[in-house]
């Protein structure tokens, strides 16, 4: 089986000795769905054992990276007890499986970049964002808890404050912000970012492959320590899929209106 036939949602392309570049290219701004979810928690253990790459490239097409879960996944999270145990598992398997992936990984990210998307954006070994770009954390604005990776990584990334800032409030960043509090690696003109996240991508597989994969190895301890805290964040985040606040906020989307939040809380 080749990486087209076993993730049909994704596209790939070698554009450089040893460089394979995943592109995220569906409808929605490259929503993310439920067959698409499962392909991008799982595409990261095909790179680890793919022996003509050397480094990974994620991207999205046309005008953003992606806009995150499309409504029919948020929906089915709401409804079917099914599809929440497999995506919640799917989440935490695309959280590690990233990290826990030898071969460097560099993201491009134009556009909006939003949810499951964001999560390999965020985590990439090496983010390289266009000024513009527009990254948001949008759990609690959906009614969730914030899960995904944002609660191991953002405040190792960017510090509690702003951390909890962005995360609780849903603000989005620019590309430019999130480069200054430290939440990506690099901001770039938005015209040079694919150009620029190409050139690290072959800058790092040109170099000495064990040396740069036992550093990412070593690096991303700092990630596997905050296991529990990802276990956490996740049993909040799909509890809270079942709630009234949940349906509220996904409607509010659909509907583009504010959200009229009244859940119950835990007093």
């Amino acid at each position: 089986m080749s990486l087209e036939e076993d993730f049909p949602g994704l596209t790939f392309d070698r554009p450089a000795d040893g460089v394979l570049r995943i592109t995220l290219d569906g409808p929605g701004l490259n929503s993310v769905g439920l067959d698409v979810h499962r392909q991008l928690a799982d595409v990261w253990l095909a790179v680890d054992r793919d022996a003509e790459t050397n480094v990974a490239l994620i991207q999205g097409a046309g005008k953003g990276f992606s806009a995150g879960g499309s409504f029919e996944l948020l929906d089915a999270l709401m409804n079917d007890e099914v599809v929440r145990l497999r995506v919640m598992r799917e989440a935490r398997d695309l959280v590690f499986n990233v990290i826990g992936c030898s071969k460097p990984i560099v993201s491009a990210v134009h556009g909006a970049a939003v949810g499951a998307g964001l999560v390999a954006a965020i985590l990439a070994d090496v983010s390289v964002v266009g000024r513009s770009a527009r990254i948001i954390d949008g759990h609690t604005r959906l009614g969730v808890a914030a899960g995904d990776h944002a609660a191991i990584c953002w405040p190792l990334l960017c510090g509690m404050a702003k951390a909890k800032y962005y995360l609780l409030t849903c603000d989005t960043l620019t590309g430019e912000e999130a480069e200054r509090i430290g939440l990506v690696s690099l901001c770039v003109d938005d015209d040079e970012v694919k150009a620029r996240a190409l050139e690290v991508a072959t800058q790092l597989a040109g170099g000495a492959q064990s040396a740069i994969r036992w550093t990412k190895q070593t690096l991303n301890h700092w990630y596997r320590q905050q296991t529990a805290v990802l276990d956490a964040s996740l049993a909040y985040e799909f509890i809270g899929f079942m709630g009234p606040d949940a349906r509220e906020g996904l409607a509010s989307h659909q509907e583009k209106r504010p959200p009229r939040f009244t859940g119950p809380a835990s007093e």
